[in-house]
């Protein structure tokens, strides 16, 4: 039966097909090993997307990177566990039920907290978890089966465990405090989830009339401010103890403007002399640095707004009225009253909510916080000693900074939506009872109510590693599973995510103990601490677009990864994030780069093509010669491990030795890169090898073998036919993890649908066979291929007699049993071997190993020619500069392995002798008879 590949690769034809399969066929389920496994493990949690998200490119960027890792260790015989899920999002997901009800003329509180939360999970059963649709749609190879959601209740229930246990051991507590108040949201939001920047501003003086016990005395003290409005709730005016100009006023008080109360002047570090005017209005309930000094000096706090930022009853005439259109009537009211002494431009940093770009506001609340400094410890310790390590390694000093100078978190948000904190206010002794149970009454006997508060989103999600894995029960999959191996993120959930992560896990894992057998099978024998929530972590960077502008909607250049994918195909657009994800460099992403990969995928599509022509003509029902698994156990899979290298090569001519030394070069390339989290090497490397060596080099030198005449031995067409599919095959695996889709499509058409194993997926990863090297093979065929390119280059289209001296008999010889590849490639008419000096001879070139002169009866260009030769000699010499400061440096020849050395020098003679012929070369041009440029 011959195999079936449609004739042109339609990449929509086949992914959603074998997404599909995947699934249905749970080939990335990972069962839980008993006790005894010996196999090693690798662990991935995916940041799990808002329920609300959509894909966009950094998800694609991060998820293409999770999948290449976690398809790469699967196939090297890994049980290999990637966690998905959800995350509830706890602001964005009551922001979209929010305006979906308000499209319907109601309000959050007209339903009451209740009903919108009913609403809530309605909202999340319809809409919620799209982004994880999508990623089936792209064949990401997580656990399905394994699937998480945020409140799920187990999760929660290991949520209320984590806060009664932090509050037990005396690391959460209740304070007031100024936080981040989004009016919007209307709750208090991180240091972390506020956006900073710059605006256009203004800076405004007000002067307060000075309280004196002499009657006629007209004295004043000028503050300047940007935030006029919030003086309505002042309770004192600072000066710095050594400004001179305010000595005579300490002690005294003033009279607060519009509102007619009085306030004391206080000398404080906060009022610094050569700000302003060396005068600061203090307002403790409206900024955290008033709220310090308020605590120094036992100041009131008065806070004037309301949780939508409307001022409140404290603001006397101007309650009710927004902040701004209250900053407007107090400055007219204060020029009118003649306390406004004027205004200057003034560039402001503000500080806007990250989720819906309100201006946050400084607010004095009641909240609950968790005591980080003694978690902060341990994180740092792990980091610093390296049982974790983060990659680039200069995000490592970035955490260490932050971690160094963390300060308390605020964990409580006033939000209807997410994990209720379980603490009840009593009614009667005021005090709270934090619980994992609702406790029946306060020990007074007084009414308890829950206190309205949910928790960060952050907070919960920080537990994730081990909280998936069943916690607080102790379970085989945290003896598995835990630590996870890796943690794939962005930069920007560095701290909000990654470092709470660390300190949780490390608290509550403490005593933790990983399997020894699976921990030494996965290589962490030497690691200390079982307690971390992952071993490594990878920062990715960041996708821009084509000019390398930061996507926004602003902007309006934010690309669709969905729109890229169904124009190139999912394996392109993969490719493109791949090949261009150097560590540490952001992402340029460029259509015109994935149009390329996709033309690679449609490359490896024709050669997939021309392979099973020839299969079918030559040998039908051929199939690889060994595939091994590299997956976890299944029923009815072995375990069989296959030799390095590629099985069943027949070595029958140079084009077979070469390409099989390069592939287990290149494999050793690969899997080092990917090692190292270095996907644009690993990436780029299989390009090179695919396309390059082996379509178009292998598959053109081995076409005459495969022709076989009627009634002809087919003995030497079916050892390149079996060496073409095992190299195929090969390829395909390495391959694999980057381009998924059209290796499996191309992989069970080689079986002809039959294939030994459910995927390709299942397969056995290459790894290099150094045996399988052969550097003479390699040597020898780049001087084939640079005597090839080099008559193609002069004359490709039609066919040319050459003359070649050749600077080695083995070069000559080897040169005559490749022939045929010449002269079919190289599209030459007739080759002679000459011992005479083709410099001289126009359009002549010259490499270390070899002189090619092509005769042809066109008139050469001897300008474009001496231009040519100019341009190679420059390079030679810059070439040679380069080589001699090397050789000079006794640094370097001390340190130097013997081999480089010595290639160094063999290279200078080679580059000498070059030099040499270019110059012979362009005198000849020129008329100069050896007296041209030396």
């Amino acid at each position: 039966m011959p195999h079936e590949l449609p004739k042109s690769y339609e990449p929509g034809a086949i992914e959603t097909r074998w997404a599909e399969y995947w699934i249905d066929e749970k080939l990335f389920s990972a069962p839980t090993p008993p006790p005894g496994e010996t196999r090693p493990v690798f662990t991935i949690l995916l940041p799990p997307p808002n329920v609300t998200g959509r894909l966009h490119m950094g998800h694609m960027l991060n998820q293409t990177q999770m999948d290449i890792i976690a398809r790469w260790h699967r196939m090297r015989g890994f049980i290999t566990l990637w966690l998905p899920g959800t995350d509830h999002a706890s602001i964005a997901t009551q922001m979209m039920v929010e305006r979906q009800l308000a499209s319907e003329g109601i309000k959050r509180r007209d339903l009451g907290r209740e009903k919108f939360v009913e609403r809530v999970w309605e909202w999340k059963k319809l809409y919620g978890g799209a982004i994880l649709e999508q990623m089936k749609r792209l064949g990401a190879s997580v656990d399905w089966d394994r699937e998480y959601f945020t409140m799920d209740e187990d999760l929660s229930r290991a949520v209320r465990e984590v806060f009664v246990r932090l509050y037990e051991d005396g690391l959460i507590y209740r304070g007031k405090y100024i936080v981040n108040w989004c009016p919007r949201c209307g709750t208090a939001i991180s240091d972390l989830e506020v956006k900073h920047e710059d605006v256009a501003g203004k800076l405004w003086e007000i002067r307060y009339p000075v309280i004196s016990e002499k009657p006629g005395t007209n004295e004043f003290i000028t503050v300047a401010t940007t935030r006029p409005e919030t003086m309505l709730g002042d309770t004192a005016i600072a000066v710095n103890a050594k400004d001179e100009r305010y000595t005579h006023l300490h002690g005294k008080k003033v009279l607060l403007p519009l509102m007619n109360r009085e306030i004391p002047i206080i000398t404080d570090e906060l009022a610094q002399p050569e700000f302003g005017t060396g005068a600061l209005k203090v307002t403790p309930a409206h900024d955290p640095n008033d709220f310090q000094a308020g605590l120094r000096h036992n100041l009131p706090q008065i806070d004037v707004m309301d949780e939508h930022a409307h001022m409140n009853e404290n603001a006397g005439p101007y309650a009710g009225l927004d902040r701004y259109k209250a900053r407007a009537r107090v400055l007219e009211d204060l020029q009118a009253q003649g306390f406004l002494v004027g205004e200057k431009d003034y560039t402001l940093g503000i500080g806007k909510c990250e989720r819906c770009g309100t201006v946050v506001e400084p607010r004095l609340s009641a909240q609950w916080f968790v005591k980080i400094k003694p978690l902060a410890d341990h994180a740092i310790k792990v980091v610093e000693e390296g049982e974790i390590t983060i990659v680039p390694e200069n995000f490592k000093q970035m955490y260490l900074n932050w971690m160094y100078n963390i300060h308390d978190w605020c964990i409580s948000r006033q939000l209807w939506w997410g994990h209720r904190i379980p603490a009840w206010h009593c009614q009667d002794c005021n005090k709270f009872i934090v619980a994992r149970e609702e406790p029946a009454q306060c020990a007074c006997g007084g009414q308890l109510e829950q206190d309205p508060d949910v928790l960060d989103t952050w907070f919960s999600s920080g537990f994730l590693p081990f909280t998936a894995l069943g916690w607080p029960e102790k379970t085989r999959d945290q003896e598995v599973f835990y630590p996870s191996t890796l943690l794939v993120t962005a930069y920007e959930i560095l701290f909000l995510w990654v470092s709470r992560m660390i300190m949780t896990g490390c608290y509550f894992m403490k005593d933790h103990k990983q399997d020894p057998a699976i921990k030494k099978a996965s290589g962490w024998a030497d690691k200390k601490d079982d307690s971390v929530p992952f071993r490594q972590v990878y920062i990715h960077a960041l996708v821009r677009d084509a000019d390398r502008q930061k996507m926004s909607k602003t902007k309006g250049n934010v690309i669709d990864p969905l729109e890229i994918i169904e124009r190139f195909g999912t394996d392109a657009t993969r490719f493109t994030l791949a090949a261009m994800a150097a560590p540490g460099t952001d992402i340029a992403f460029s259509e015109s780069r994935t149009d390329g990969y996709r033309a690679f995928a449609n490359k490896i599509w024709n050669a997939a093509r021309f392979m099973f022509m020839n299969v079918d003509r030559v040998e039908p029902g051929l199939t690889p010669a060994h595939v091994g698994t590299g997956a976890f156990a299944h029923p009815g899979q072995g375990e069989a491990r296959p030799q390095a290298g590629v099985a069943a090569f027949d070595l029958a001519a140079l084009e077979d030795r070469w390409i099989l030394s390069r592939f287990n070069r290149v494999t050793k390339e690969v899997n080092e890169a990917l090692c190292t989290y270095r996907f644009h090497e690993a990436a780029n490397g299989i390009y090179d090898f695919f396309w390059g060596e082996f379509c178009d080099w292998y598959l053109e030198l081995i076409k005459p073998r495969l022709t076989v005449e009627e009634g002809a031995d087919k003995t030497q067409a079916r050892i390149a036919c079996a060496n073409l599919v095992n190299m195929f095959d090969a390829s395909l695996r390495l391959l694999h993890p980057v381009m998924p889709f059209i290796t499996e499509e191309i992989w069970h058409a080689m079986y002809q649908d039959k294939p030994p194993l459910r995927s390709i997926a299942l397969a056995v990863y290459p790894q290099a066979d150094e045996k399988q090297f052969d550097l003479t093979a390699e040597t020898e065929m780049a001087i084939l291929q640079d005597l090839i390119v080099n008559v193609r280059n002069v004359e490709p289209k039609i066919k040319v007699p050459i003359e070649i001296v050749a600077h080695e008999s083995t070069i000559r010889a080897m040169i005559e049993q490749n022939r045929g590849a010449v002269e079919r490639l190289a599209n030459v008419e007739k080759i002679t071997f000459t011992d005479s000096s083709l410099a001289k001879q126009a359009g002549a070139r010259s490499t270390a190993r070899f002189d090619v002169h092509i005769i042809y009866e066109r008139k050469i260009d001897k300008a474009a020619e001496r231009e040519r030769l100019t341009k190679e000699l420059e390079k030679l010499d810059k070439e040679f500069a380069n080589n001699q400061k090397q050789l000079g440096n006794e640094q370097f020849l001390a340190k130097a392995p013997a081999k480089v050395v010595e290639g160094l020098r063999r290279r200078a003679e080679e580059l000498i002798s070059l030099r040499e012929k270019m110059r012979n070369q362009l005198d000849e041009l020129n008329g100069n008879n050896g007296t041209g440029p030396k």
